[in-house]
């Protein structure tokens, strides 16, 4: 599990304001995704996504003017059950949802 909360974006509503020059690029198991982590401190900022390759997934933490706590909920998905794979109906993809109840 990557441990960020992910936002989606068309490919030409993302602009990368600095640091893309310290990207890294990295694409598992079916190599159709393309990963992107800081090569320096190897936090993942974004990927282009396997299950539409016209969006992006964008780590939430990586954007500037918005916080992960500043979502009230975020579905959690099990990290195994890909939306472009056959699904299991026994194992639905979403494992929970967190939520953030500020002080």
């Amino acid at each position: 599990m990557r441990g960020a909360v992910v936002v989606s974006a068309k490919l030409d509503g993302f602009d990368i304001l600095s640091g893309a020059d310290r990207l890294t690029e990295y694409r598992f198991n079916t190599k159709m995704a393309r990963h992107f982590f800081c090569a320096v401190c190897g936090i993942y900022t974004h990927h282009q996504r396997r299950s539409d390759p016209n969006e992006y997934g964008i780590n939430v933490a990586c954007l500037s003017g918005l916080s992960p706590f500043d979502l009230k909920e975020v579905e959690v998905v099990d990290g195994v059950n890909h939306p472009s794979d056959k699904p299991d109906p026994n194992k639905p993809p979403v494992a929970g949802v967190l939520r953030f109840f500020p002080d």
